[in-house]
């Protein structure tokens, strides 16, 4: 009998996703099993980069064998870079650059998978030990790259990734305003009771009650009445942005096409929009626009107009935050949001169950493969997500500073701060494009 456990240990280590969870989860999908664990990879990378950044054990990150040996050279070239400088910041890029081969390599290896009955779903869907070795032998590898040009390099993958899960995070907001809205507007006309209406309006003028505190509070802070004129601009514009999508988004024509789409969706995106200005306003590298600019020298001591216990700012937390929300969005949607679905490259409304369903509901503790016909969402896609997701949150955890191994220093650069602003515009186009489509594009079938 005990080699018929072990046996059976073996085979969930090396099988399918349910054989792991099946006995604590209800009646559960494959896909949603396959992607949570996924993301629980993710966090797993997520939480060694937050351990590698704190003070206390960046000293110590010099002892890591191959981290400092031969850094120095490139090419046969000595180049005399010390090697304690910035140690938390350059950890937590071989951690994303580690995370994001992980999740590149699955992104090439999933390439036009439309059934799981194609072999290479089984590997999506199981073989998660062999997978978590496969992690943790990419992240001893990045530990081993020369130091030289690799940071200064890696900075600008990050940037790109981040624009572009910037949008990603904002298109899943849009998708979880509008499911949320639906479901409440399914309630009221349920149960007929005007709670669910007001429970509606309520949550609407929060939303926008703190994105004007908050924009209140950016032009006291962060800017001056002389000077600053970047900072003024920025908030100036993305205001008058927010009040024209808030404005459209209640227009009859656009609520004729779609009833669904109305204030807390644009409330929503007017907040996060928010919060975008505040991040960029945050790496603006004035010191006299910016109370919350650091300048860290390579000797560990810090430079800022507060005390400081760690070195991350409030933008990183709430950016901490709101992605960890996002990516756990990303593994349970299932969205029936139409336009949010063709750009998610997801099925529409619950994804289709392979088999009786009978045979589901007679199990309580079973988790069923849902994608016998065909899968519930595009795999390379969602891996490419998930590496957008592994550049944005090494980008987030070290401010997007970038060290100047010449004067010894961490700076914030411009180009931080134009690509969140240019993000932050490129957003509010996408959702404004959301609610125009239908009337753009007439022929088209949206609903």
């Amino acid at each position: 009998s005990d080699m018929g456990m072990l046996s059976l240990q073996v085979s969930c280590l090396c099988g399918s996703a349910p054989c792991l969870l099946c006995s604590c989860c209800p009646s559960t999908k494959n896909s949603t099993i396959s992607r949570l664990l996924f993301t629980f990879f993710l966090f797993l990378g997520t939480l060694v980069s937050i351990i590698m950044i704190i003070p206390g054990v960046e000293k110590e990150l010099h002892k890591l064998p191959g981290f400092c040996e031969g850094s120095g050279s490139v090419l046969e070239v000595q180049t005399h870079i010390n090697c304690g400088s910035f140690l938390g910041h350059k950890a937590v890029y071989r951690m994303g650059f580690a995370m994001a081969t992980f999740f590149f390599l699955f992104a090439v290896i999933m390439v036009c998978v439309r059934s799981s009955k194609d072999p290479r779903a089984a590997v999506q869907n199981g073989f998660w030990f062999f997978k978590f070795l496969v992690l943790v032998g990419i992240v001893v590898g990045a530990f081993y790259i020369p130091d030289g040009a690799f940071t200064s390099v890696w900075f600008y993958f990050g940037v790109v990734g981040s624009f572009l899960f910037i949008l990603v995070q904002l298109i899943l907001l849009i998708d979880f305003a509008h499911s949320w809205s639906q479901l409440w507007l399914r309630n009221a006309a349920e149960s007929n009771a005007k709670g669910w209406y007001a429970a509606f309006c309520i949550i609407t003028f929060i939303f926008y009650a703190a994105s004007i505190a908050a924009i209140v509070l950016l032009y006291v802070y962060y800017t001056k009445p002389e000077g600053c004129t970047e900072g003024k601009v920025f908030i100036s514009i993305n205001l008058i942005l927010c009040l024209i999508v808030s404005a459209v988004s209640i227009l009859p024509k656009i609520q004729d096409a779609q009833p669904h789409s109305g204030l807390l969706q644009a409330s929503l995106i007017t907040l996060y929009t928010v919060f975008i200005t505040w991040s960029t306003l945050a790496n603006v590298p004035t010191q006299t626009c910016n109370p919350t600019l650091l300048v860290r020298n390579g000797t560990g001591s810090a430079m800022a107009t507060q005390s400081l216990t760690t070195w991350w700012d409030p933008p990183s937390i709430v950016g901490l935050v709101i992605f960890i929300f996002c990516t756990l969005f990303i593994s349970i949607r299932s969205s029936d949001h139409p336009q949010v679905n063709k750009l998610m490259m997801t099925e529409e409304g619950p994804a289709r169950v392979g088999g009786d369903a009978g045979d589901v509901e007679s199990s309580l503790h079973r988790a069923y493969d849902n994608e016998q016909d065909g899968v519930a969402y595009n795999y390379t896609f969602f891996h490419l997500c998930l590496l957008l997701a592994s550049l944005y949150i090494m980008m987030t955890l070290t401010n997007w500073y970038r060290p100047d191994e010449n004067f010894q220093v961490l700076t914030s650069p411009w180009t931080a701060v134009w690509v969140k602003i240019c993000s932050s515009w490129a957003g509010l186009l996408l959702y404004l494009w959301t609610l125009v489509a239908p009337l753009v594009l007439p022929d088209r079938d949206f609903s």
